[in-house]
């Protein structure tokens, strides 16, 4: 059955738009984490350069039609990024840069994995679970008491089974429309192929 408008309808697209169906999963409690091996690092990025956070966002969320960042301005950007109550960890594998975790402590008692990720050629080889443990393990500070992130119908289809297996629970789903960011420039239209462009 197809979403409906208040009429009973379905509900079009409009034009240079991209609809998905968000979905917010959380953990309340601490978990225990098994001991996993990675070839890959993680190192806290301090201060990180706008221009290098861009760069590695752009990097990791191109496929997945990432935009949140894109779509202000660098000193906005700056604002968050070197704010005292977000985390932001980089995964090297040697000395390459190939994703990384941000986490957002802004929230009293929270902690939201705002962005979590590796570049594409490093999908699919194991590395996610390592990832994660590193995330849950920075993410349950003193005084935490919940974990959330969210994920969407952009993402691989991997990624919500995933946050599931991790111990993560679905407590709300929205869908929204946005403008479509390879139209406006932001993105290359080769971004995220699996998703249509419809002008």
């Amino acid at each position: 059955m197809g979403v409906k408008n208040p009429d009973g309808l379905p509900l079009e697209v409009p034009k240079g738009h991209v609809p998905t169906v968000i979905t917010h999963l959380e953990m309340l409690e601490r978990p225990v984490l098994a001991t996993i091996n990675s070839a890959l690092s993680l190192e806290k990025w301090i201060d990180p350069a706008v221009a290098e956070y861009l760069a590695l966002f752009r990097s990791v969320g191109e496929p997945w039609l990432w935009t949140s960042r894109l779509l202000i301005g660098e000193d906005d950007v700056q604002s968050i990024i070197h704010h005292p109550g977000i985390d932001i960890h980089i995964v090297r594998n040697e000395n390459m840069a190939v994703g990384f975790i941000e986490l957002d402590f802004r929230k009293t008692g929270q902690c939201e994995i705002a962005f979590f990720g590796l570049v594409t050629e490093m999908n699919g080889k194991g590395h996610g679970r390592w990832m994660m443990n590193q995330a849950l393990k920075n993410a349950w500070k003193d005084g935490i008491e919940r974990v959330w992130l969210h994920t969407c119908t952009q993402d691989s289809p991997r990624a919500l089974p995933f946050y599931q297996q991790c111990g993560f629970r679905i407590f709300k789903q929205e869908l929204d429309m946005m403008a479509d960011p390879r139209l406006s420039g932001h993105l290359p239209e080769t971004a995220a192929p699996h998703v249509p462009i419809f002008t």
